[in-house]
Parts: C-alpha cells; sequence; structure tokens
C-alpha cells in the first residue's frame, strides 16, 4: 500500500462534518478484513493532511451492527493516521445533560455482542497474513491529549463541554428499554451510544490515539418519562448541532500538538500493515 497518501488525522464521522476539508480527494482502500463503509476523503486543513471516513457509508446506509470496524481503522491506519477524532450521536442517562450537551467521555462499557472486536484473533487474514497474539491494556481507553485538546477547545468556543463520563456502546440497531437504560445509569454510565466499540478498542491495538467526541441528541428512555427517543428525533438534533461540531473539530486538528506524548502508540504491535 506504499502508493496511498499519507493522512495525519483521521475523522470518523457522519455526512456534513467533511466539508472544512480542501480538495479532497476520494481514496479507496483494500483491506485484509474487507471492504471499509466507505472510500476515504483525504483533504488539507490547517497545514495537516486529513482522512475522513463516514461511518454508516454516505447514505448512512450501514447500520452500527453491521459497520466493518476493522477495515475502517485498518484503512485509516494503511493511510498514516495515527490519531481519530470520533463525533458521534448519545442519549443521555442524566437529566442536567440535554440535548446539545458535549461529553467527552474517559471510561467506556461494551454492551455489544457479535462484532469483529479485535485483530488479534488468531485467524488467518484474507492475505494470507497472521495476526500475532496480544492483549491490548484498556484501563484508560481514550487518548490524554485528544481529550484535553477537544475539551479546552470546545470551553474557548462557547461550549460547556462535560470533561469526563463513562459512554456505554449498546449492539443496536434498537434504543434501549427503559429497565436497560436505568441499569446502564446505575452501572455508572453517563451516556448511551451504538458505535463507540470496538472502534477504540481497535484504535488500541493499532497503536492510534483515539478521541470520542460525543453530542447528546436525546434523554434516554429510562431517564425520563414520556415517548422514548425516536431515531429521527437523533438525527434533527444532530443536524442542528452540525454548524457548532464543525468549528469544534476543526479548531481540535489545529491545536492539537505535532507530538504525541501520550500512552496510546505503547499497544500490543504498533505496526500490523
Amino acid at each position: 500500500m506504499t502508493d496511498l497518501p499519507h493522512a495525519d488525522i483521521g475523522v470518523i464521522g457522519g455526512s456534513g462534518l467533511y466539508s472544512f476539508l480542501d480538495d479532497v480527494t476520494e481514496v479507496s482502500v483494500d483491506t485484509p478484513y474487507g471492504p471499509p463503509s466507505d472510500a476515504l476523503l483525504i483533504g488539507e486543513y490547517a497545514g495537516r493532511t486529513i482522512a475522513f471516513l463516514p461511518r454508516h457509508g454516505r447514505t448512512h446506509s450501514v447500520p452500527p451492527h453491521r459497520i466493518n470496524y476493522r477495515a475502517n481503522l485498518w484503512a485509516l491506519h494503511s493511510v498514516g493516521v495515527r490519531r481519530i477524532l470520533a463525533p458521534c450521536a448519545v442519549g443521555s442517562l442524566h437529566q442536567d445533560l440535554g440535548p446539545g450537551t458535549l461529553v467527552v467521555p474517559d471510561q467506556v462499557i461494551d454492551r455489544t455482542y457479535g462484532r469483529e472486536h479485535t485483530f488479534f484473533d488468531g485467524l488467518p487474514r484474507t492475505d494470507g497474513t497472521l495476526p500475532p497474539v496480544a492483549h491490548a491494556p484498556m484501563a484508560d481507553p481514550y487518548c490524554s491529549t485528544g481529550r484535553d485538546t477537544v475539551i479546552s477547545t470546545a470551553g474557548a468556543q462557547g461550549w460547556h463541554p462535560r470533561p469526563d463520563g463513562t459512554l456505554v456502546v449498546i449492539q443496536g440497531p434498537r434504543f434501549s428499554t427503559r429497565a436497560e437504560s436505568l441499569w446502564h445509569r446505575a452501572a455508572g454510565g453517563t451516556v448511551v451510544g451504538m458505535t463507540g466499540q470496538p472502534e477504540v478498542t481497535l484504535a488500541r491495538e493499532l497503536g492510534i490515539c483515539y478521541t470520542s467526541i460525543a453530542l447528546v441528541t436525546d434523554h434516554d428512555a429510562g431517564a425520563e418519562t414520556g415517548d422514548g427517543v425516536t431515531h429521527e428525533e437523533v438525527l434533527h438534533v444532530f443536524k442542528q448541532n452540525i454548524d457548532r461540531l464543525r468549528p469544534l473539530l476543526t479548531g481540535a486538528i489545529k491545536n492539537l500538538p505535532s507530538d504525541r506524548a501520550c500512552s496510546c502508540a505503547g499497544a500490543p504491535d504498533t505496526d500490523q500493515s
């Protein structure tokens, strides 16, 4: 893959978030785990080359439980990405964190199942190579430098971000029952989403810094009375905040220090490609 262009920072997100890139080039990447959700869109911003990957595809046709997370992370790693900013829509488990709130989680609880969640599965890849046997450290799943950068950038732009919290990742595509929401909150959850795992785990296995940027779009089912959340509600609130998220992303990209001083690169195998 020596003929692939190089990118410094990756952004995994939804439509409308890559319009800040200049002179976008569409790059298709073959991976030993099959095709990623879409082609990478690579462009320049603030002197850095950014690779944007639509998590659900550009037409939002891939549901969260069917995303090829391994191919997505491998594709970004293949073009040189070693830092990822990952905006996502989440439901709040607390009344004081309403729609439009920004949460920068420092912990994650994985409630998914059946997803290909590791590169270290001991099975041959499609190119015939074997992955190493290794166990990724995940005590602190998110990049400390990335989180600090997003938090400070958000504060300077007028956000009032929640600077910590636990993201509970459910399987989807359905939303939680009231009992499940109350269970997640009792377990220490702050917000609920469907795509944060295995993204962050796979990033750690590749030695990539990963920072989640969670936008609250609703109160999860057990956090309030009423009819519960709908998909239309989530999309509506997220679209309302696109114009706020875009400068947050560009500001964080600009403010990320050039050197990585965090521990994310110390994964079991940081050069699998």
